[in-house]
C-alpha cells in the first residue's frame, strides 16, 4: 500500500495568513507554482490560495493586492490529507473536491503538497490516475 508521504513534494511552502496577496503572487512566481497553502502564525493550515483566486477575488473586484491579506481569501474548511493516508484516499479527495493538489499534514503541521503530477510521475496505478485527471478536467470544463 502506497502512502502519501512517498509521493508528496516536501519543499512545500505556505503563505502566512497576514501576508498580502502581492506577497503571495511573488512567492508563487519565485516557486513557479499556481497555488499555496495559507498558514496561521502557529503553522496550522487555514486555507489554500490560487493565482486564479488573486485575479478573480481581488484584481477583478478592483481591490488592491498590496492591501488584501491571504487570510481574507482563506474561507471555508481547507482540504488536506494526512501524510500516512493511502494514495487512493488523496485521489478520492482530489476528485470529490475538484482540486489538483492537496496540502499534506502531519501532527497538525504542513509537511508537503501532493499533486496529480506527483502521483502520475510515480506511475501509481496508471489507469486510476487517468480516471482522476479525466474526472477533474471534465468537471472543471462544466463549471466554467
Amino acid at each position: 500500500m502506497s502512502v502519501v508521504r512517498e509521493f508528496m513534494t516536501t519543499d512545500a511552502q505556505c503563505i502566512a495568513e497576514d501576508k498580502t496577496l502581492e506577497d503571495a503572487a511573488r512567492l508563487m512566481r519565485d516557486l513557479d507554482c499556481g497555488s499555496l497553502p495559507i498558514c496561521g502564525n502557529d503553522g496550522k493550515l487555514t486555507g489554500f490560495i490560487t493565482d486564479r483566486d488573486i485575479v478573480v477575488k481581488c484584481l477583478a473586484e478592483g481591490k488592491d493586492a498590496r492591501e488584501v491579506r491571504a487570510s481574507d481569501l482563506a474561507t471555508g474548511k481547507p482540504y488536506w490529507v494526512d501524510a500516512d493516508a493511502n494514495v487512493d484516499e488523496a485521489i478520492a479527495m482530489m476528485e470529490e473536491h475538484q482540486v489538483r493538489r492537496l496540502p499534506v499534514i502531519k501532527d497538525h503541521k504542513l509537511v508537503g503538497i501532493i499533486s496529480q503530477g506527483d502521483i502520475a510521475r510515480n506511475h501509481y496505478a496508471e489507469q486510476r490516475v487517468g480516471e482522476m485527471v479525466e474526472h477533474i478536467s471534465a468537471k472543471e470544463h462544466m463549471s466554467h
